[in-house]
């Protein structure tokens, strides 16, 4: 069955960094006191979402991104919203990277892409700026 709900997606203030960090790196302070972080451990990286102001010198990272945060709570068996949200932005050579957490999902954009990434999916999604 299709989705047919009509979300509301809220854009965050801030300028966000994803940075890569050696997989045996602790989880620094700085990625823990912010109001938004995304912070993803796997076997061979450390990767953390945070705002710009908050990343130290001498960390890997790409600065510039924007985030769209669908405004839940989901549920998991609401289906089809990264399909929903990534896939016109795709049609459109946006690249994106996606998140979920336990209550929601994000949609991050290059901020040079923000402006066009709103007029796209504000034409079926709410947008709160």
């Amino acid at each position: 069955m299709k989705n047919t709900k009509k979300f509301t997606l809220s854009i965050l203030p801030e300028r966000l960094g994803i940075c890569h960090l050696d997989k045996n790196t602790l989880i620094p302070s700085w990625a823990q006191n912010s109001d938004f972080s995304f912070i993803a451990k796997t076997r061979d990286e450390l990767s953390i979402i945070s705002p710009e102001d908050k990343i130290p010198g001498g960390i890997l990272v790409e600065r510039g991104w924007r985030a769209f945060e669908v405004d839940g709570p989901l549920g998991f068996v609401t289906t089809g919203i990264v399909s929903s949200l990534s896939k016109p932005l795709a049609d459109a050579e946006i690249s994106i990277l996606y998140i979920s957490t336990y209550e929601t999902d994000y949609v991050l954009v290059e901020e040079k892409n923000l402006e066009k990434a709103i007029k796209i999916l504000g034409k079926f999604c709410n947008i709160k700026k």
